[in-house]
């Protein structure tokens, strides 16, 4: 499984309130929620964004409240894959729940730049900026997590499973 798309930036602390403002949770539907994904701090994203772009940021991406919606409206929109210095704790399950794939990598986080063309290797956790000819090594999922995020997430991992 692999993703590759140009990149996005974000600085540390990125919180959930900034991934999708709460003014507009008075909807579920995921699509209509994804057409205001980033705005706050990026009014341009879901105007940019193209299936398979990457979000590289900074430390705690998805600080704040615990709402699955923050990461699924990033999945929703197209995005392919978050890769951060680091996660926040809720945040990060609930990116597994949906399905939503993300790498931990510090040092890939640091040195893609906003525009650079990325591809995201899945099994083995290579980054690799085409851009600068750099790759970065994040750890992969172990298999079990990997197969949640194939199938969509958690819930349609275990309904592929009990068929």
């Amino acid at each position: 499984m692999n993703t590759k798309g140009k990149a996005f930036r974000y600085p540390d602390n990125v919180d959930t309130d900034v991934i999708i403002p709460a003014r507009y949770l008075n909807t579920s539907d995921a699509s209509e929620l994804s057409k205001h994904c980033m705005e706050d701090i990026d009014a341009e994203f879901v105007k940019k964004v193209e299936r398979g772009d990457i979000i590289a940021a900074g430390w705690n991406f998805g600080c704040g409240s615990s709402r699955e919606h923050a990461p699924l409206v990033i999945k929703t929109c197209g995005t392919g894959c978050v890769i951060a210095k680091s996660f926040a704790r809720i945040f990060y399950r609930n990116a597994i729940n949906i399905g939503l794939p993300i790498l931990e990598c510090p040092e890939a986080a640091d040195g893609i730049s906003s525009g650079d063309k990325v591809e995201v290797d899945f099994d083995t956790g290579v980054i690799t900026d085409v851009t600068t000819g750099k790759s970065y090594q994040a750890k992969p999922f172990p298999e079990f997590i990997q197969n949640i995020i194939r199938a969509g997430g958690l819930l349609k991992s275990l309904k592929e499973g009990a068929k």
